[in-house]
């Protein structure tokens, strides 16, 4: 099997979905989906699955839209409520607020990990010349990237505030990775993606994207699979663009 290669002949720039690829989050946003889901199932259907559930229909997916797509494979619906909403209500709005309040504060009492092989493919990869950005659904995305000690390896940051700001799609809409090449001013043609989400590969493909790397269990429709972002080797240096 040869070896998975990032070529910056090639490419100038890589942007990251940061959830659960940069930082150590994917546990705790499925464990806070989990909690409030699993109320709202009780007496109607299964409980939420950490694993198949959070990684099919939540993950990668601004939350407004994972509470919808999540309730839809059950055959269920809420009201959609109003932003307002509080974490006791039985809306997609509150179930939304009530998860996000659970996950920050998690993040404000545990603190936030950055994965070190993904530390370390950012700094060779700024080392080569290449620039980098992060995107992440959550509205506090910078926030979480800043708490995890890793916001100076990115060039730019695109979260769920910026996509509501701009009234961005979410995934599998390509909007955020799109967005996030566009301000690191290098086109999508010599941009790969890393993605640890099916929503996200499925963005990375329909936005045109030089490469889309995928993390296992992810593998569906990416140009390259890792198991970890340490196999994915760095060759070459960034050739700058044509006039």
């Amino acid at each position: 099997m040869s070896e998975p290669v990032i070529d910056l002949s090639g490419i100038g720039a890589v942007v990251f979905d940061t959830d659960g690829t940069v930082t150590d989050t994917a546990r705790g946003h499925a464990a806070a989906w989990k909690h409030v889901f699993d109320g709202f199932l009780r007496g109607r259907s299964a409980p939420f699955d950490v694993r198949e559930d959070y990684l099919r229909y939540v993950h990668g997916r601004p939350r407004l839209d994972g509470v919808r797509e999540f309730l839809a494979s059950r055959g269920l619906t809420a009201p959609e409520g109003e932003p307002g909403d509080g974490p006791d209500a039985p809306t997609v709005h509150g179930l939304g607020r009530a998860k996000e309040l659970l996950f920050m504060e998690q993040v404000e009492r545990h603190g936030v990990a950055a994965f070190p092989a993904a530390v370390a493919l950012l700094h060779e990869l700024r080392n080569r010349g290449a620039r980098t950005g992060g995107v992440s659904a959550s509205l506090h995305g910078r926030r979480v990237v800043t708490a995890a000690g890793v916001l100076h390896l990115f060039d730019t940051l695109v979260d769920g505030g910026d996509a509501a700001l701009m009234n961005l799609p979410g995934k599998p809409d390509p909007a955020l990775p799109l967005e996030a090449a566009r301000r690191l001013g290098v086109p999508p043609v010599r941009t790969a993606v890393v993605e640890s989400s099916p929503a996200g590969v499925e963005a990375g493909r329909k936005g045109g994207f030089a490469l889309v790397i995928a993390l296992a269990p992810v593998s569906e429709g990416a140009g390259l699979a890792v198991r970890d972002l340490g196999e994915l080797v760095v060759r070459g240096r960034v050739l700058p663009l044509s006039p």
